[in-house]
């Protein structure tokens, strides 16, 4: 298996919402490299971030990529959205959810990536998991013990976030996950997560064929929910050339648990989840 024998079929979507002005979300959909920033400072500040952080990965579009240049990429990241939030009175920052299709151990991977509360999801054989873990109090105090999971969607505070690109804390976590046939990524702001429960995103995913269906039906249903904020999906079928479910089962399972809690990235902090 090569990474030029994986085939993937791609849709990409970004929606100012219903009660936005602007759209500070910005989305990269260009193999091996995909992703979405959602920006913060308020009009022309957000929208930069974000933007910044686009076009610091947007030159790793159709080349091979290793796990130093997403470092890199990240740090170039950093550096413009930290002289934007300088010249703001405001600040700025961005968060980021991103999935590289890389190579490890001769194998294609996945190599996931967020910093704040933007999230990548898997999707595979009707069920979803939130791959990403949200950077944000909401999620600290459940990962503490002091809240329950399920009271973090009527939290008040829950869209503080704790880390971002251009804040002082920009670490980002990483995770190495086996590309296999048939499964979809969805990566997302969280004009999405915060409208639309995980089942629903579920459903739509199951239901929908095509990623352009797909993602024109997660947008719908977050501006049915309310469309409070930006909404943007980016949604990644693999067609081929990934580890076959079912076949290699063993050897993708193997490959999760023995990669998956590594630091990839230097400076991130990944935790120890099952996924």
């Amino acid at each position: 298996m090569t990474l030029s024998s994986v085939v993937l079929n791609v849709a990409a979507l970004s929606d100012t919402g219903l009660k936005r002005a602007a759209n500070e979300d910005s989305v990269l959909a260009a193999a091996p490299i995909f992703l979405v920033a959602d920006g913060m400072g308020g009009h022309e500040a957000g929208d930069r971030a974000s933007a910044a952080v686009v076009d610091a990965f947007a030159p790793l579009s159709g080349t091979a990529v290793g796990i130093d240049d997403i470092r890199i990429a990240l740090g170039r990241a950093a550096a413009v959205v930290e002289a934007i939030a300088a010249a703001h009175r405001q600040g700025a920052g961005s968060t980021v959810a991103g999935a590289a299709l890389v190579e490890h151990e001769g194998v294609p991977h996945w190599l996931i990536f967020n910093v704040g509360d933007s999230r990548v999801y898997r999707h595979q054989a009707n069920e979803l998991v939130q791959l990403t873990v949200d950077h944000s109090l909401g999620q600290e105090l459940v990962d503490a013990g002091e809240m329950r999971p399920e009271d973090l969607a009527t939290f008040p505070q829950r869209n503080i976030i704790t880390r971002a690109i251009g804040a002082t804390d920009s670490a980002a976590d990483s995770w190495l996950v086996p590309v296999v046939d048939g499964e979809r990524l969805l990566l997302c702001s969280d004009g999405l997560s915060g409208e639309v429960s995980d089942e629903a995103i579920r459903a739509t995913l199951t239901m929908c064929g095509r990623p352009e269906t797909a993602a024109a039906a997660l947008i719908r249903r977050a501006l049915q929910a309310g469309g409070r904020d930006n909404v943007s999906v980016v949604v990644v079928d693999v067609v081929s050339g990934g580890l076959r479910a079912g076949r290699d089962d063993d050897t993708a399972g193997r490959l999760a648990v023995s990669i998956g809690t590594e630091t990839m990235l230097e400076g991130t902090t990944v935790p120890v989840r099952a996924r």
